[in-house]
């Protein structure tokens, strides 16, 4: 449990936040029995195996093994501290949340620090806003008026101007603001003979703004022809990971809150982000880059599940960008590739063709397989016949990675007819035709019975598991007698005995408080509940011998130490009374 956050509290706000409720506004849930049912959101699979147990209020995946309460939940989905995710449940339970005690100087020193840097951030994009207004941005102005922006667009997404390099530091620095946290706000730097500078330094200013509506880092734009790069961003910070945030995220959030998203549009930049909202096109984010994260897949997937990309119309720069589209395929995401005209970007195409132009280009999206063959093609002059005997080698590999057998034939005519070589030769050599490796997913392996635990272990814990979900033949079991060597097994059976004599219910999602999520005998508890594995006559039976497994196992262990402690005893007496003592659990464990 965090430190600060009152017990009392957690507990009501639990009280009055259903899991379900909350799941199902991230994920498609489907009841089974008693259960919910969902295609885990933190690693990519086909067959639902995340569970959320509602009578407990936890979920546990049965594939990767994440599991948690209504809090871990949320923390891991929206990728937030502990605080910030019971500040999320709070609002949206309207409770309101009480002063946060921090008894620990370094999570107090990091509260500050955070919250001092978003205010920092936060003071910079008014700033950047006031000079833009300020008569004296004539060339920011210029800009924004050559792009045909609004004034209620530029409102919109703040846009602003730094003017020089000097200003900024001397603003934060008149407002109090301590020169060590005005530096951990990325927004300035400080030069070789450590004088603060504006990082964006008159450039046009995009405030980046995060999920939660708060400006956690900016992007900037130079205004004539310089040495410098064009695009320039915050560096990371302790609020701001490029790979880990969209361009437009908070306004999207909005839309799906209002009107809900059939489909996200991820473009590369602020401006065609800018110009197609203006155009009307209110679904659309900026991964500020052609380098796609699994943390950027995984932010747009709580959004829409259909991912249309749509980067310039240069086919050779749009290769560099396949690896990022064959990374939102592995996280799940339905990609598509939005085609453009040669040479044009989204920007380009709204402004040339108007909404109705770009319209057509997202009616006419492709999947990722059409988009490689389109990528591979526009590589290769198929006049040549060296040139085109490897474009037909590398579609092949790329076709056989489509599970469809009818895809698979549509594409095989497609490159017959780019190349005029037979079906049938094209399906023969189709056959033979190595397959690409497959990118291993970067996920947690499962901890499961299998997990190369000894006998012992697998007993301790079928035992804890069936007293932890009230099977009914151990619901009088006296976990006392039993002997855990485990620590986690030892705390859990502390939990259960101490919630039975105060004749309190147990409940799996109490251990939570208890354990971090990803301990892994946790894990390993949870994935016990699949099922019906606490009913019937078979299971009270394996509990039994589960109980018999460890009642042999204590005896042995008695026998080891006595025998140890008898060998090295040299009174007479006392090695008679250890021998006694050795033969009788001896025969108990011969008839045992």
């Amino acid at each position: 449990m965090a430190k600060g956050l009152d017990a009392e509290f957690l507990a009501q706000l639990k009280s009055k936040t259903d899991i379900v409720e909350v799941i199902g506004s991230y994920v498609t849930l489907e009841r089974k029995g008693s259960n919910y049912w969902a295609c885990c959101p933190f690693h990519h699979e086909k067959t639902p195996s995340f569970s959320v147990n509602s009578l407990d209020q936890y979920y546990h995946c049965f594939g990767c093994g994440a599991s948690g309460d209504v809090i871990t939940f949320i923390r891991e989905i929206e990728s937030v501290d502990f605080v910030d995710a019971v500040k999320i449940l709070a609002e949206r339970a309207k409770i309101s949340m009480p002063d946060v005690n921090f008894d620990s100087e370094k999570t107090l020193e990091q509260k500050r620090k955070r919250d001092q840097v978003l205010k920092i951030l936060n003071e910079c994009a008014h700033f950047y806003l006031k000079n833009l207004n300020s008569g004296k941005a004539d060339a920011h102005i210029q800009y924004i008026l050559d792009r045909k922006l609004s004034s209620s667009t530029v409102r919109k997404f703040g846009l602003g101007a730094s003017l020089d390099f000097r200003s900024l530091p001397e603003f934060l620095l008149d407002k109090g603001y301590r020169r060590d946290d005005i530096l951990d706000s990325g927004a300035v730097t400080e030069t070789d003979k450590k004088k603060l500078i504006d990082s964006q330094g008159g450039r046009l200013i995009f405030p980046i703004i995060n999920a939660f509506d708060d400006v956690v880092a900016f992007g900037g734009r130079v205004l004539e022809k310089t040495d410098f790069a064009k695009y320039k961003n915050t560096k990371e910070t302790i609020v701001f990971n490029k790979s880990k945030n969209l361009y437009n995220i908070n306004l999207v959030k909005k839309q799906k809150k209002a009107e809900g998203l059939k489909n996200i549009v991820m473009v590369e930049g602020y401006m065609d982000t800018i110009s197609l909202w203006q155009a009307g096109f209110h679904n659309v984010v900026a991964s500020m880059g052609t380098s796609l994260t699994k943390e950027q897949a995984r932010l747009s997937k709580r959004y829409a599940d259909d991912v249309l990309i749509s980067y310039d119309g240069d086919f050779a720069g749009q290769k560099g960008a396949i690896r990022g589209l064959e990374i939102m395929k592995e996280e799940g995401v339905n990609v598509r590739v939005v085609p453009l005209p040669e040479g044009l970007d989204p920007d380009d195409v709204v402004k040339k063709y108007g909404m109705e132009g770009y319209q057509r280009c997202l009616d006419s999206a492709m999947p990722l397989v059409d988009f490689k063959l389109n990528v591979l093609e526009h590589g290769c002059d198929l006049s040549r016949t060296e040139e085109k005997r490897d474009y037909i080698r590398e579609a092949l590999k790329i076709i056989r990675e489509e599970p469809s057998e009818s895809v698979r034939e549509d594409l095989l005519k497609t490159v017959r007819d780019k190349t005029g070589v037979t079906f049938e030769s094209l399906r023969r050599d189709l056959d033979n035709a190595p397959a690409r490796p497959v990118v291993q997913q970067e996920i947690k392996e499962p901890v499961r019975n299998e997990d190369g635990a000894d006998r012992n272990s697998k007993a301790c814990r079928f035992i804890l598991a069936s007293a932890l979900f009230n099977a009914k033949y151990a619901r009088n079991f006296d976990l006392a007698g039993v002997k855990f060597d485990n620590n986690v097994h030892n705390i859990i059976a502390e939990y259960i005995i101490g919630r039975r004599n105060r004749g309190e219910n147990v409940r799996a999602s109490d251990l939570f408080e208890i354990f971090d999520e990803n301990t892994p005998e946790l894990s390993a508890i949870l994935d016990l509940s699949l099922g019906e594995g606490f009913d019937g006559s078979d299971a009270e039976k394996y509990f039994r011998d589960c109980v018999r497994t460890l009642e042999r196992q204590k005896i042995e262990d008695e026998l080891r130490h006595l025998s140890e402690v008898c060998d090295a005893e040299t009174e007479l007496d006392k090695k008679k009374q250890l021998s006694r003592r050795i033969m009788e659990l001896t025969v108990k464990l011969k008839n045992f």
